[in-house]
């Protein structure tokens, strides 16, 4: 259950970035449910590579490429899903840290 919990959050978090972010767009919750399952997906799979073959840029930049990272892996997904869009580069980062914000702040909110 608590798995399914945490998806619906994300699910709302993805559609906290759409709102705020002017960059992302997504054309319902339905799109919102299956882009969290995806970002979920391409978080657990491919991230890792990702952070393993940049640590050198990750250790110079002092963790901060990081977020480009994290912006890659939302661009990822909103090419994989249908409904869901992401613009550029910076609209992407900007959304994985309210992402990131949102799901932390309503996890700690709702603390099962």
């Amino acid at each position: 259950m608590n798995l399914l919990f945490r998806w619906f959050l994300n699910a709302v978090a993805l559609g906290a970035a759409a709102y705020i972010v002017d960059g992302i767009y997504i054309s319902g919750f339905f799109a919102a449910l299956i882009a969290a399952f995806v970002l979920g997906i391409v978080n657990t799979i491919i991230k890792p590579v990702f952070i393993l073959l940049t640590l050198p840029i990750n250790l110079l930049s002092l963790g901060l490429f990081t977020f480009v990272i994290n912006g890659l892996m939302l661009l990822f997904a909103a090419a994989v899903v249908p409904g869901f869009a992401v613009k550029g580069i910076l609209s992407a980062v900007l959304g994985s840290i309210i992402i990131s914000l949102v799901s932390f702040l309503l996890a700690s909110l709702v603390k099962e």
